[in-house]
């Protein structure tokens, strides 16, 4: 039946074999027929396949007694059918071009729907490309198997239909989409405008924290959408209105548009007001709001030195994080090893320090000081003023006096630390050491496909720059092709 399905030369040729040979016609044909006749369809002069309107053959298929009579056996038997066939016939029906509101297409979806948590990614990613409608989608991206994997095919083709449809969905099934973009760092400009240009049009109905989940794959892709110049100053006059009303995401919001070096001065007047301060310290969220709080204030002196209004008092600040992050650790332990292990042999364990928090609370991987002629120095002999970042501007040193309130434990080896007497330095410690932390960059510090380095990396970077440290990057594209200790270690000694 497959073979005399697929040999057809005539749409009329397909319906007769499905339809007058019911015993012979097993799931797997459905489908087979389905695509068949889109193929057909495809070959034949008219108006576009799919019109389903009554012009053209399209239209007569549709309208066909024995079209019918095939669609009514898919209806009546999908439930018996294998996910395989389930998975084929809807997206033979999409590409036929069936109305959403077709009870074939209909059954299928319900199916597919209830059978998301059996299917394997290649069906998934098939019934995901062949749905594309409010319902759909918002079934779709609710999906945890579909969250959990990055569909390259659907995202491709969602990049085209997206902006078209983005009008008639709803805020809750654009979060969701938004929630997608951001989990798989996803930089494809198309969809990133279209959450956009929706965020611009539908601003002021939404509340916060429906904007934040909107908002945030912008600075997690670090990606200005094209739209910023209109949409920005939106998002400063949503949030003055109702920067009381969520607290947290106000802050999410906000700790957004810094990674993207946006600075709305207006809100930071609310943020850093005594009012506002006091409501979120009774919050149970209180923690989280005084680490990002800690972290815009020090993002306001290093990067926005012009701003006059009110600032964090300073027995709020804390660090925004206290210690290595245990997911990093554990994600890249191999390359992180190789080189800790590269570095022991290289300069010894006494001139470097891994896994160091520096204020105002980013994690390090390694962390060393190189005088001027390119020696490594012994951590314990680093003379005192070679602690202090280089040229510090006044807003760099108010940062500094901030900071060492935050932890008494980092100050002797912090670059904020106050200068205490040191044994003289040696002859090969002579002249100004150069702070210096090689960053371990893995895949998930970077866009897809890309070396863009996601939002929050790319302000930590900024951040410490502007500090004085000097950033080596060891980006994973090029640990990859580093095998064996000795190899480590060249590689180690030309970075540095």
């Amino acid at each position: 039946m497959k073979r005399l399905i697929e040999r057809s030369r005539s749409v009329g040729e397909v319906l007769r074999w499905v339809t007058q040979n019911p015993g012979k016609v097993s799931a797997s044909h459905y489908p087979i027929a389905l695509h068949k006749l889109g193929q057909l369809l495809q070959q034949q002069p008219g108006p576009p396949m799919g019109a389903g309107d009554g012009r053209g053959p399209a239209g007569q298929v549709l309208e066909q007694p024995e079209f019918h009579a095939l669609c009514q056996a898919i209806v009546s038997g999908c439930a018996k059918f294998d996910n395989f066939s389930i998975v084929n016939c809807l997206y033979a029906a999409a590409a036929l071009g069936l109305p959403g509101e077709s009870p074939l297409v209909r059954v299928l979806e319900d199916e597919s729907r209830s059978r998301l948590g059996r299917f394997n990614q290649k069906d998934v990613s098939m019934v995901f490309s062949s749905e594309a409608n409010n319902k759909a989608l918002e079934a779709i991206f609710s999906s945890q198997l579909f969250y959990e994997n990055r569909q390259e095919r659907f995202i491709r083709s969602m990049a085209e239909w997206l902006p078209r449809k983005a009008e008639n969905l709803t805020p809750y099934t654009m979060a969701l989409i938004a929630k997608y973009v951001a989990r798989h760092r996803l930089r494809e400009p198309r969809l990133l405008d279209t959450i956009a240009n929706f965020l611009l049009k539908r601003g002021e109905q939404l509340d916060s924290k429906v904007i934040q989940k909107l908002v945030f794959p912008f600075s997690r892709m670090n990606y200005r959408p094209s739209n910023h110049g209109e949409l920005f100053p939106k998002l400063e006059a949503i949030l003055e209105q109702k920067a009381g009303s969520s607290p947290l995401a106000t802050v999410n919001i906000l700790m957004s548009m810094f990674q993207l070096s946006h600075f709305p001065q207006s809100v930071l007047h609310q943020v850093f007001s005594p009012a506002f301060i006091t409501n979120v310290m009774s919050s149970p969220y209180a923690l989280i709001v005084r680490r990002y709080l800690s972290l815009l204030d020090a993002a306001v002196e290093l990067e926005f030195r012009e701003y006059s209004g009110p600032r964090l008092d300073p027995r709020y600040r804390v660090l925004m994080f206290e210690h290595a992050l245990t997911a990093d650790e554990a994600n890249r332990k191999y390359r992180r090893g190789l080189v800790a292990e590269a570095l022991r042999q290289l300069v010894g364990e006494e001139c470097y320090r891994q896994d160091e928090v520096l204020p105002p609370g980013y994690c390090t991987d390694f962390l060393l000081w190189i005088n001027h002629s390119g020696t490594v120095l012994p951590l314990s002999r680093v003379p005192a003023a070679s602690r202090a970042p280089p040229a510090m501007s006044p807003a760099t040193v108010s940062l500094r006096s901030s900071v060492l309130a935050l932890t008494s434990e980092l100050q002797d080896f912090a670059p904020f630390a106050p200068e205490t007497p040191s044994s003289p330095p040696g002859p090969r410690e002579s002249g100004r050491a150069g702070r210096v932390v090689l960053s371990v960059n893995d895949k998930w510090h970077y866009c897809q496909n890309s070396d863009i380095l996601v939002g929050s990396r790319a302000m930590r970077d900024r951040h410490l720059r502007l500090l004085g440290y000097c950033l080596v990057q060891l980006p994973y594209t090029e640990l990859e092709k580093v095998s064996g200790i000795e190899e480590a270690k060249h590689y180690l000694r030309q970075k540095l």
